[in-house]
């Protein structure tokens, strides 16, 4: 084993290039190793079927966090993001459609089609959740008091408290509200038409194997808020070349920086001595060196599958056992040799470069999760569909488009003793069949599709029962107690070893946050 860098990062996912971006430009040695052939993680653009490109797994963009991008030039590294031209479409039947307009005046005319007074409430439900989010859109980028620590930790509380403290009593509800409240409860205070709830309460059921009416929903919905694109606050967007171009962009500048990366080497076993870290063994049996070990993999598959077994005391192995994991999603692409005829919007316009939600009321989405633990999958699926070569037509032959499907809800865990392999295509004709419902004569659009289950997420993704968010964002796996407390300030349970992940505060998408954030604390504790 010979002399290392003095970092090695597990996992060439966007947060572990992120991590390794960051700790290059301030001077470290930084090897990244990545077990697939190509860097991204879930982040990853591939042909899934002949001339037809799409992500893999990730299919939009919102949180990418700007102080990632200016700081990291993503832009001057190739990275371009086009802005929807509007945010959702949900088309209810073959007459009736909501959406959300190109502004705030579109989008209260398109209210006041279905409830007057909710077009009129609209205004301040926007404001309402626009304190919210920049109270907690400020707490992103800090690193959560570590329960149990030290003076700095104390400090950290105590700041936390007194900036909350200090917000006006309406800020402070709906803080509150919207970290302890069901989206429905929080919904239904504000509008009565069922479909406008329901446009609204999709956020707080993506990559959530809940339902809308579960205590701590309403957070969920928050977290798909927080973002923005190109300086639009709540934006959402498409990166061109598909959401590998944003991994791709994190990679150039990490090796411009100075940072080695190295694909097809998949990590068997994170090396310990005397309980510190001492680099890692790969697959094919090669060691490599290092003090220091930062992560971008899921808690579980860290601490549970990569450690020499015995390294954990057996109540933080209890802990990590119990880490909830699941996000209720299958996810696919589709090859399409035309546009979809939606019924009740026939003609082509902004809605089809919109998040096209299928999911026309909450109680449609709560027998979506009570099918899915039931049966499986449910019997009539939560889709929201992009198409992203209305935006980026590099992605699709002349003519033709490719569809992204992220659906909901189906349980990682079949019943009955059967396996995904089994039934992976039922699924996908029958998701695909489901948005035929809406558009007629989609289904005979489709050339070809790529299906991802629940089981495929896991194995070619290593995303622990198909969670998108490396661990669910429930109320005892936020903040300090992200992905466990004692462990929330990215320093895990051995010396030397560190999360950058999704797993790690403030969770899933791609945002870069957690690897920022894992940097700058690897980089406090070898300072000082």
């Amino acid at each position: 084993m010979s002399n290392g860098p003095d970092v090695i990062i597990l996992g060439g996912g966007h947060n572990g290039l992120t991590c390794a971006a960051y700790l290059a430009r301030a001077g470290r040695s930084v090897l990244v190793l990545e077990a697939r052939s190509r860097v991204g993680g879930a982040a990853v653009t591939e042909e899934f079927h002949p001339g037809f490109r799409n992500s893999l797994a990730s299919y939009t963009v919102s949180l990418l966090n700007p102080k990632v991008i200016a700081d990291l030039d993503l832009h001057g590294h190739g990275l371009e993001i086009r802005n929807r031209p509007i945010g959702n479409f949900m088309p209810l039947d073959s007459e009736r459609s909501l959406a959300t307009g190109t502004d705030l005046a579109g989008t209260q005319a398109e209210f006041a089609r279905h409830s007057k007074r909710d077009a009129e409430a609209l205004p301040a439900y926007y404001d309402w959740l626009e304190r919210a989010a920049s109270v907690l859109r400020d707490m992103l980028l800090e690193t959560p008091p570590n329960v149990g620590g030290g003076l700095l930790d104390l400090w950290r509380a105590g700041r936390l408290a007194n900036r909350l403290r200090k917000l006006p009593q309406h800020d402070q509800d709906a803080v509150f509200q919207l970290f302890t409240a069901s989206a429905a409860d929080v919904l239904d205070g504000w509008f009565e038409n069922p479909h406008i709830k329901a446009l609204f309460g999709f956020d707080s059921i993506v990559g959530n194997f809940s339902t809308p009416y579960s205590g701590g929903s309403a957070y969920v919905l928050l977290h798909h808020v927080f973002g923005e694109v190109n300086g639009v606050s709540g934006a959402w967007g498409h990166a061109v070349g598909g959401m590998g171009a944003i991994s791709e962009s994190i990679a150039a500048a990490a090796r411009a920086a100075g940072a080695e990366i190295r694909c097809d080497a998949r990590v068997a076993e994170v090396l310990v001595k005397d309980g510190k870290v001492a680099g890692v063994r790969l697959e094919d049996g090669t060691e490599e060196r290092a003090p220091i070990v930062s992560a971008n993999v899921t808690p579980k598959r860290l601490l549970l599958d990569l450690l020499p077994a015995g390294t954990l005391p057996s109540e933080v192995q209890r802990r990590v056992e119990s880490t909830r994991y699941g996000s209720g999603t299958f996810r696919m692409n589709v090859a399409l040799d035309r546009l979809p005829t939606f019924a009740s919007r026939p003609a082509p316009g902004p809605h089809h470069s919109a998040g096209i939600i299928v999911a026309p009321t909450l109680d449609y989405m709560e027998q979506a999760y009570v099918d899915a633990r039931r049966e499986g999958w449910a019997r009539e699926p939560i889709v929201e569909m992009l198409i992203p070569s209305t935006l980026d037509d590099s992605l699709a032959p002349q003519g033709q488009h490719v569809a992204s499907l992220f659906c909901q809800h189906v349980s990682p865990q079949l019943p009955d003793g059967r396996e995904w392999d089994e039934v992976r295509d039922t699924v996908a004709r029958h998701m695909i069949d489901t948005v035929d419902r809406y558009a007629p004569g989609f289904a005979d659009s489709v050339l070809g599709y790529m299906a991802l289950s629940p089981a495929d997420l896991e194995r070619k993704l290593g995303l622990t029962g198909g969670d998108i968010f490396h661990g669910a964002l429930a109320l005892n796996q936020l903040y300090s107690a992200r992905p466990m407390l004692g462990a929330a300030n990215y320093r895990m349970p051995v010396t030397g070893l560190y999360l950058c992940g999704s797993g790690a505060h403030p969770g899933g998408g791609v945002t870069g946050v957690p690897g920022h954030n894992a940097a700058r604390e690897i980089l406090r504790d070898r300072v000082g």
